[in-house]
């Protein structure tokens, strides 16, 4: 499997990758380092925290100002185990002081994917009190997305990077969400899904004799050398993460792999239902007549275009009249409008 030809197409689909953007590279500004106590209230310091389940950005801001930006590993514990989660934060922490040249925070908000599993917040308000954040608060990564999109007020919001989720809120506070049910349960239309989907219709295709670029390309990623060996590798515990391989996928698709296209509208159609089915429950709920607008966030939404434009298309078709963003909302920012909120 692995070919010449099978390499030339992998270093095609890394190159389209990265001209998607899917490999970011993040400079640390570090000023110099500022005195916390001289600072007046209304410019107090704040950290937001987004936690996905993949990576981890911390950024600190006075007033509009950004002082510095950090990004570290998974704090998720389902996905890394507590003592990894604890290590990575400490660590993003650390960056992201040096970063901002500060010795201490007036208030932190952390969107973390699971915040509401027992003890998750426990642990994370510890380790702020630890480097001196005594106002803080642990949400889930939804919900300072939403806020990032809305600032408090009505909207809804798709969330697809590595897995997927739908949150809507109404101006009253009132909140329906659908889908964010884990890999194994759910998450249509996320990295993972596509990853791990793209793989199994790929199979599909190969019993059938029918053209796709999809496993030469994993293998190569995978370092495989048979069919055997890819599917075992595929099938191992732990499993390999298949959200990585959305870059691969949508690489795939821009050559007009046939494969790779049906798997991404699929996506797009997951993730329209859901957005649809949020907009149903808020308005059926909640008595609502007017639209709410729409928004989104994550790698998937944000970085292949296909996936992208086939959403719009349907939300057009099925509510034309509500207003669907297509600029990525930044999660991290809905953390930061909450922390100085919290800091008053």
């Amino acid at each position: 499997m692995a070919t010449a030809q099978a390499r030339s197409n992998f270093a095609l689909s890394i190159a389209r990758a990265i001209k998607l953007g899917f490999f970011e590279l993040v400079s640390l500004h570090k000023p110099s380092r500022s005195n916390f106590g001289t600072m007046a209230e209304s410019t107090a310091i704040v950290l937001g925290i987004d936690g996905g389940g993949t990576n981890t950005r911390a950024v600190i801001t006075t007033g509009s100002k950004i002082l510095g930006r950090a990004k570290g590993g998974s704090i998720k514990r389902l996905r890394v185990g507590a003592e990894a989660a604890e290590t990575n934060l400490r660590a993003l922490l650390r960056d992201a002081f040096d970063a901002a040249g500060v010795s201490s925070v007036h208030a932190a908000s952390a969107g973390v994917a699971s915040a509401t599993m027992p003890g998750v917040s426990e642990w994370i308000t510890e380790v702020f009190r630890d480097f001196g954040i005594q106002t803080s608060e642990v949400v889930g990564d939804e919900v300072i997305a939403l806020d990032a999109a809305f600032h408090g007020g009505p909207g809804i919001l798709q969330i697809a990077g590595t897995g997927s989720n739908c949150i809507g809120r109404t101006a009253q506070g009132e909140r329906e969400s659908a889908g964010g049910y884990s890999s194994t349960l759910g998450d249509e239309g996320s990295g993972y899904w596509i990853g791990l989907h793209a793989i199994r219709q790929a199979l599909h295709a190969y019993d059938r004799e029918q053209p796709s670029v999809i496993l030469q390309n994993v293998a190569l990623a995978w370092g495989t050398t048979s069919l055997e060996e890819l599917v075992n590798f595929g099938n191992d515990t732990p499993g390999p993460d298949f959200s990585a391989l959305a870059p691969i996928v949508s690489a795939a698709a821009e050559q007009g792999d046939e494969v790779a296209i049906r798997i991404l509208h699929q996506a797009a159609a997951d993730l329209a239902d859901f957005i649809l089915l949020v907009r149903h429950k808020l308005r059926s709920h909640y008595n609502l007549t007017e639209e709410v607008p729409a928004a989104f966030t994550g790698s998937v939404l944000e970085k292949i275009g296909i996936v992208r434009a086939r959403l719009t298309q349907l939300l057009h078709e099925s509510a034309p009249s509500m207003p669907f963003s297509q600029q990525g909302v930044v999660a991290v920012e809905g953390a930061l409008w909450r922390a100085r909120n919290l800091a008053g």
